[in-house]
Formats: C-alpha cells, sequence, structure tokens
C-alpha cells in the first residue's frame, strides 16, 4: 500500500504523539519516586544527566542517518529503544545502594534520551514532506509550513502534559515499577502502526557525507544558539526545582503536581498550536520571521525575575508561581513555535533531516545545562523557596542569553538566497 504524504505524515505523528505520553509520564515518575526516597535534587538532576547527553549525540548523528537510510529506521530505532528502557526500570528496588541505583537508572535515561531525540528529529523532519518546495520564499507556501509545524509542536507539548497526568495517575495506583511496564506494553502497540511506513521517507537523493553533520549555514547556527539559552532558561527551573518546590512547599502529593505541571504543559501546547491563529487575530498575517522571536524573547526574559521577587516578598507564593507560570508559558510557546517554524524554513528540502539533528543538538545541550542547574541551584539554596528564586534569576539570564543571539539572525529571504 502507498502511502500518501499525508499519511506518511500522519502516522509518524501518531507514533511520536504515543512516545511523547511515555516520555512526559517517565520524567514525572523518576523525579516522584527517587525524591520520596530521600535523594538530593542534585542527585535527581544527575539522573536525567545521560539522558540529555546523549540526546546531544543522538541529534546530531541522527539526522545524518535519518538522510542517509530514511527516517522510518529512525522512528524505529528510537520507538523500540524506549520500550527497552522502560522495561528496565521494572526491577528497580527501593533497596538498592544509592550508587548502584542512580548509575541504572542513569543508563536507562540514556537509552530513552537517544529514543526521544530519534523520534523527535524523525517527526520534525517529516514535516517538511506535507508541504513540499518552501524554499522558494513563497509565502503561501511559509504560512502553510507554519501550521503544519505549529500543530505538531503544540499536539505534542499538550499530550506530555497529559503524560505529566498520567505518570502522576499510574504511580499512585499502581507504583513504579508498573507503572513502566504498562507503559512499555502500551508504546508496543503503537510501534506496530509504523510498520507500513515507506522505507524511503526522508533520505536525501546524494549520500550525505560524514562532514556535512555540522551546519554551515549561519542562520541555523545562531538559531541554534538562541534554542540552547532558551530551553536552558525554562529546565533550570522546571525540571528538577519546581516539582521538588510543589511538594516541600505546598505539601503537595506527585499526582497534584502531576495534574498542575500536566495542564501548565497542555496549555502551552495549545497556545503552540494556535500560534498562527493568534497572530493572525493581532493582525500579523505575513509568516514569522526574526524579529517574532526577537520579541517574545524581550518580552520572556522579565518573567521569571518577577516571580523570583513576589517569592522574596512572600506575596502570595501560590499566586505567584501559578499566575506567573501560566504568562510565562503562554510567551514561552510563542517563541517556541516560531523557532520550531523557522528551523524548517531555513532549511531546503534534502537537508531538513541535518539541519533539524544539528538544532536539537543545541537544544539538548541546553536542556542538560538547565536540569543540572536546576538540581543545583535548588541545593544551594537550601530553603526550597530561595533555591526555586535562584532557578527564575538564572532562567532570565540565559534567556537574555537567547534574545541577544536572536539579534544576528537573518531574515528567512536573506538565508535561502544565500549561496
Amino acid at each position: 500500500m502507498k502511502l500518501s504524504n499525508i499519511q506518511q505524515y500522519s502516522v509518524v505523528t501518531a507514533n511520536y504523539w504515543a512516545f511523547t505520553l511515555t516520555d512526559g509520564a517517565l520524567r514525572l515518575l523518576v523525579v516522584g519516586h527517587f525524591h520520596e526516597l530521600g535523594y538530593t535534587t542534585l542527585q535527581i538532576a544527575l539522573l536525567f544527566l545521560f539522558y540529555e547527553f546523549f540526546g546531544i549525540i543522538t541529534n546530531l548523528y541522527g539526522g545524518w542517518i535519518g538522510a542517509r537510510y530514511g527516517l522510518r529506521l529512525t522512528l524505529w530505532i528510537g520507538t523500540i529503544l524506549q520500550i527497552i528502557a522502560l522495561f528496565m526500570l521494572i526491577p528497580v528496588k527501593e533497596d538498592w545502594p544509592v550508587i548502584f541505583s542512580v548509575a541504572y537508572v542513569m543508563i536507562a535515561q540514556a537509552v530513552s534520551g537517544i529514543a526521544k531525540d530519534l523520534n523527535k528529529m524523525s517527526a520534525k523532519s517529516a514535516v517538511k514532506t506535507v508541504v513540499p518546495k518552501t524554499n522558494n520564499g513563497n509565502d503561501t507556501s511559509q504560512k502553510q509550513l507554519f501550521k503544519w509545524v505549529a500543530i505538531l509542536t503544540g499536539s505534542k507539548n499538550a499530550l506530555k502534559g497529559v503524560g505529566f497526568f498520567l505518570g502522576g495517575l499510574l504511580y499512585k495506583l499502581f507504583g513504579f515499577n508498573n507503572a513502566v511496564g504498562i507503559m512499555g506494553f502500551g508504546l508496543c502497540l503503537a510501534f506496530l502502526l509504523t510498520l507500513i511506513l515507506p522505507g524511503e521517507i526522508g533520505k536525501m537523493k546524494t549520500k550525505p557525507a560524514f562532514n556535512d553533520l555540522f551546519s554551515k549555514s549561519d542562520a541555523i547556527n545562531i538559531l541554534s544558539a538562541a534554542r540552547f539559552f532558551l530551553f536552558g532558561a525554562r529546565d533550570v527551573w522546571f525540571v528538577v526545582a519546581l516539582p521538588v518546590f510543589l511538594d516541600m512547599a505546598f505539601g503537595w502529593d506527585y499526582m497534584e503536581i502531576g495534574f498542575f505541571l500536566g495542564a501548565w504543559v497542555i496549555g502551552y501546547g495549545i497556545v503552540q498550536a494556535s500560534a498562527p491563529a493568534i497572530r493572525k487575530m493581532w493582525g500579523q498575517k505575513e509568516s514569522p520571521d526574526r524579529k517574532a522571536i526577537q520579541f517574545w524573547s524581550a518580552v520572556l526574559m522579565v518573567i521569571p525575575s518577577l516571580i523570583g521577587i513576589a517569592l522574596w516578598r512572600e506575596s502570595s507564593p501560590s499566586i505567584a508561581i501559578i499566575l506567573g507560570l501560566t504568562i510565562f508559558g503562554f510567551v514561552f510557546a510563542m517563541n517556541s513555535s516560531t523557532h520550531s517554524y523557522m528551523i524548517l524554513a531555513y532549511s531546503d528540502n534534502e537537508k531538513v533531516s541535518l539541519n533539524v539533528g544539528f538544532y536539537y543538538m543545541a537544544n539538548a545541550s541546553g536542556r542538560l545545562v538547565g536540569t543540572l542547574l536546576s538540581g543545583l541551584l535548588f541545593m544551594i539554596g537550601r530553603n526550597p523557596s530561595i533555591g526555586l528564586q535562584y532557578c527564575l534569576y538564572f532562567s532570565s539570564l540565559l534567556i537574555l542569553l537567547s534574545w541577544i543571539s536572536s539579534l544576528k539572525l537573518p531574515s528567512i529571504k536573506q538565508s535561502l538566497s544565500s549561496p
């Protein structure tokens, strides 16, 4: 059976959605389980060290593999590895020595990190097959590309939010070990759907050389740098510090934390998916360009510091967290959606998986730095409120660096017309 481009994209997206549910749930399960076992926030952050580090390696080489051998292969490998990672966590016991437990979970998380970024690179690259020949500068095709990217990215993040809630629910109902087993079997079913994909999806006509791994485009290099700081700014408070703060300061259990974080990510995803419509409501009829990234980065920069100041003044901390994160999520979603569109707009159809792989390598690098800083800064603060304030102030600093980077971005037309 020959699948159309839309059908290929739909299969890839459906698998990506299923994968995203397990990825979001697993993150909350790991944080919640090991925090309740008495691990420090730095030790918990180290559990994600290999997850993020191997994401960096995977994005770099995964794009090259996808370009040479097709996105179907990278999607298959990513899904199978996530299944293996989930099954690896089934035997984890509370009475294991800390050093052994941390090392074992780090290895499982490394496998999961490879899996996540292979899946993400495959799905994001496949969008380009839906809207072909967007490198001609035609604004109609660029608008269509922005729409499809927004839908994929937004729906993925909304489902990741559902994954947080799912993780909290499974943890409460079945415990850590049974929860990861249930998710592993569920993902096996999603993998079967990908068997109908054609082998040529995403392949380059000319096999890329190994030195093509690194981008030679100024636009993509600069956008990747901005992405590095942007996602470091999010994860420096979101990954470890925030869920631990909600437990220690507010006394929430991990089902409540999962519901809150899930609702935040779902709302964030809805905004991402609606970004084209939101821009249209504001009279922005053209597809976004560098000025959109610069504007949203400038607005985003002040929000974490304002939340931190509210916590410092002890001005209704629960309202400061909920309201502040709602505003942060909206602005961050608009910025991230524009980022995700522009990496594809800057790329031609032939090299899209190479460029996306390089770009998400920078994304994973930012998450790695943010995750480690999240655990370290929170621990240095000693007091939960002070620790979270440190994380929020550092978030504003990283967004400032992202904004500075974005000032050097060329326009899309300039980038596509350059040799």
